[in-house]
């Protein structure tokens, strides 16, 4: 069970590091719930439009890979992008 939650968090490690400048104030945790985990995803205040991106383009397409890889483990994950 951890293995997939640790797969899961490198797989947005991967994606957020290859979007920002600022690598290294990546932070990512993770909230479990009975029925769905969430996942929190925080970055450098100025690299928070790349992950977004224009109209929320980037944030939906890390979400639809985060719940494909998700559904193959038969788990539900939500990403929230903290916004400080």
């Amino acid at each position: 069970m951890a293995a997939d939650s640790n797969t899961i968090k490198e797989l947005i490690q991967y994606i957020a590091s290859s979007l920002v400048d600022h690598a290294d104030r990546i932070e990512i945790n993770e909230i479990s719930g009975s029925q769905t985990n969430v996942i929190e995803l925080k970055v450098a205040k100025e690299d928070i439009g790349k992950v977004i991106g224009r109209n929320g383009r980037t944030a939906d397409a890390i979400r639809t890979i985060l719940n494909c890889g998700a559904a193959k483990m038969n788990k539900r994950y939500i990403l929230h992008i903290i916004d400080e």
